[in-house]
């Protein structure tokens, strides 16, 4: 992305672009997708794209060799077997009369060595399952080659090997299992492949052949995998043709310059029952991948690159091993635990990621600036997402956080004051979260302001808040896994329904959920649950978004304290059929007139995929104290919220995922007083202490509870309700970030 890029979507005067030059002494750079396409491409043309190799790469077993065959003849292209067209001419022998010769460490030396001093051009080239364990071989290979990686099941390789009477491969020692063996090799095949194939349950030949040919058509075809605006009428409208948004772009860029949300222009992959039967047997890191690489194309982020950032989101810092685990509440209700990560909430899902896919994809000039709104929770997670960041990145990129004084938790304040360190600050506001909301919106589309941070600060906003892509899209992989988790218990089979009741606020939950279906998830019906804040559940029972009158009211479930749904453009958009006309049109009138009501058709579309309902304060901590009684299971007010709600809606025939988007200990005193506990603590630490000594099941969140009790009451900068204020907020803060103003 060049600066230039930057000064359109944000309306910035031109002389924007040279103090941003000057300031940092370089020219204007491409984005990370542009330097990865021109690397990959520096490395691969020096013939005609026709003489570029085909590679395929691949365990013992994989159908490497079979495949090729099919794959060259549909390409219309020679094939070369690895084993018998180089080894076997080479040795003079037979590839399983040298391995016996020599030995598995001489054998991998000589093979390598052999592979070295081969060449071809526009071919098919069938690796052998022990090629990628020999660095030189396969950079050699790589020089003039694509190199596609068939992941297959490993019971699908054990049972093909076994029908092959091979029962030892190349490194396995004596005494060491198949499936041990195959699992140490996944890392070498994860280290060098260009794209993958992600091979289902029983995958034949054929259907692995043209699940090839389609991920060679999406890798060369780089350009095809772009974003519109939900607010655009017709696709490219407001940017030149020549300049499309990539997902690297709308990661920084987080709202589009219309006002409008980015999504896909050509929607979502859908993955084939066999990907997802395959899925089931992964853990969560795994299958976050497999998923993320279907959406992010890579160019953008590399897959070894896009592997390590989910590594490193979901690793020690979380609480489970399973990430975001299933557990049995009653009879077919099941809670989807989505607490475990380091903010004990489910917004750590994304932002223990999003942070690092925005320092990937920052263009290399210009220091940015991420504002967030939030009801609680987000706050913490964006404060602890960003402060893992690498030092260079943390120095270019700054987070300030705009809460209500009076509209978040006790625990959820000491949280975000206490988090903030560095180029990191948390500011409260004397309003609540929709006017937050709202100011970073305007902020957003004020040029001079945009204008004035660029050329004073050489500083570009952003946005870490659901509307941003990179937030919502690792949400869609919690909702997926949460299916093969059951799938894999046996709960369901597959292309069996659920449903899934999430608490609502802002529809970046519940839009994620909806994405997940479109993938291929079976899930029949998204449950919105709201509190007495109910404007999105009246909207979703009658099409009528109406704010007039309406003043939001604090609740014992503040995260959905919300009257403003940012996704609910999403949302629109898509059972719209991608009518950005109606979309603009009906968000430009909730601006105008604070309300819009949808077509009656509209609404019917609506209503298959969503339905809704709301609760009161006193049935939603009733719910808890029942749910406790009955299965000795504490539940915080959001999940109550969506407990109570699915209660009445819930279709008796199909099993149902409840969402739990927080640990009860962020809500303390709300939850104390549910299970009727007289004396409650007024220290949150002492709160905490309270449910540890309960035995409390779930257990008590430990970082939760180190958090607590490192920090302590600090004063923090409390602003007025007033735009001008909290644009001299953002100034200051940028001053202090990137010039060092004290």
């Amino acid at each position: 992305m060049t600066f230039q890029r930057i000064r359109v979507f944000h309306g910035l005067v031109n002389v924007g672009k040279l103090r941003c030059r000057s300031q940092f002494s370089a020219p204007s750079l491409p984005n990370r997708r542009c330097l990865y396409k021109t690397a990959w491409l520096s490395a691969c043309t020096a013939q005609p794209a026709s003489e570029r190799n085909v590679i395929l790469m691949g365990p013992p077993g994989a159908g490497k060799t079979t495949v090729g065959r099919l794959l060259a003849e549909r390409l219309r292209m020679p094939v070369i077997d690895i084993d018998d067209d180089v080894l076997e001419k080479a040795w003079l022998m037979p590839v399983a009369e040298k391995l016996s010769q020599v030995g598995g460490e001489r054998f991998l030396e000589e093979e390598g060595e052999a592979v070295c001093n081969f060449s071809a051009s526009g071919s098919v080239i069938s690796l052998t399952g022990s090629n990628p364990l020999h660095t030189a071989a396969m950079q050699h290979l790589k020089r003039n080659g694509l190199v596609v990686y068939l992941d297959v099941d490993t019971d699908d390789i054990i049972q093909r090997l076994t029908r092959m009477k091979v029962n030892r491969i190349v490194g396995q020692e004596a005494g060491t299992p198949m499936a041990d063996i195959l699992m140490y090799r996944k890392q070498f095949y994860e280290r060098w492949f260009d794209t993958k194939v992600l091979c289902g349950v029983g995958d034949n030949a054929e259907e692995v052949t043209e699940k090839v040919l389609r991920a060679l058509k999406r890798y060369q075809d780089s350009d095809s995998e772009t974003f519109i605006s939900t607010r655009s009428s017709v696709p490219g409208v407001g940017r030149s043709e020549d300049e499309p948004k990539f997902f690297s772009d709308v990661v920084v860029e987080g709202l589009a310059p219309d006002g409008g949300l980015y999504v896909p222009k050509r929607g979502f992959p859908k993955l084939a029952p066999q990907q997802w039967k395959r899925l089931a047997k992964m853990p969560y890191r795994d299958r976050a991948c497999a998923i993320l690489e279907q959406c992010i194309h890579p160019t953008d982020v590399a897959p070894l690159e896009l592997r390590r950032m989910v590594q490193r989101a979901y690793g020690a810092n979380f609480s489970s091993e399973a990430i975001a685990p299933v557990r049995h509440l009653e009879r077919n209700q099941y809670v989807l635990e989505l607490f475990h990560g380091p903010t004990a909430s489910f917004k750590d899902l994304a932002l223990q990621l999003m942070p690092q896919l925005f320092a990937h994809c920052l263009p290399q000039m210009c220091n940015y600036l991420i504002l967030v709104a939030t009801s609680g929770d987000t706050g913490s997670a964006v404060l602890s997402g960003f402060g893992s960041l690498d030092g260079v990145a943390r120095r270019r990129v700054g987070v300030l956080v705009f809460f209500p004084e009076d509209g978040v938790s006790e625990i959820q304040k000491l949280q975000m004051t206490g988090i903030g360190q560095g180029n990191a600050r948390a500011v409260s506001v004397l309003s609540d979260f929709d006017f937050c909301q709202r100011a970073i919106k305007r902020m957003f589309g004020d040029a001079g302001m945009t204008g004035h941070l660029a050329v004073e600060y050489a500083t570009v906003l952003s946005t870490a808040n659901s509307i941003n892509w990179a937030r919502l899209l690792p949400q869609v992989v919690y909702h997926a896994s949460a299916y093969l988790d059951l799938l894999r218990d046996g709960v369901v089979a597959f292309e069996d329904p659920i449903d899934v009741c999430i608490p609502t606020g802002n529809f970046g939950n519940a839009m994620s959920a909806l994405y997940a279906k479109k993938m291929g998830v079976p899930i029949r019906r998204v449950i919105c649950a709201s509190n007495l804040n109910c404007v999105v559940a009246d909207f979703i029972n009658t099409g009528r978004y109406d704010l007039r009158g309406r003043t939001l009211t604090p609740s014992h479930s503040p995260a959905i304290d919300i009257l403003k749904s940012s996704n609910l453009e999403r949302f629109i958009y898509q059972v719209s059929g991608g009518d950005g006309d109606l979309v603009r049109h009906l968000f430009t009138s909730l601006e105008k007139h604070q309300h819009f009501k949808v077509s009656e058709e509209l609404l019917q579309r609506i209503n298959q995929d969503v339905h809704a309902g709301w609760c009161s304060e006193e049935e939603c901590l009733t719910t808890i104290r029942q749910v406790h009684s009955q299965t000795g299971y504490v539940m915080d007010t959001h999940t109550a919220v969506a407990k109570t709600v699915a209660d009445r809606l819930q279709h008796p025939s199909v099993p149902l995922v409840i969402c739990s988007t927080a640990h009860y200990g962020k809500f303390a005193p709300a939850v104390l007083a549910a299970l009727e506990q007289e004396s409650v603590p007024g220290e949150p630490q002492d709160q905490l202490q309270w449910f540890c000594s309960m035995r409390a099941v779930p257990q008590m969140h430990s970082a939760l509870f180190q958090c607590l009790r490192e920090s302590r009451r600090q004063p923090h900068r409390v602003c007025q309700a007033d735009f001008h204020v909290l644009t001299e907020e953002v100034e200051a803060m940028i001053q202090e970030s990137f010039l060092n103003v004290q």
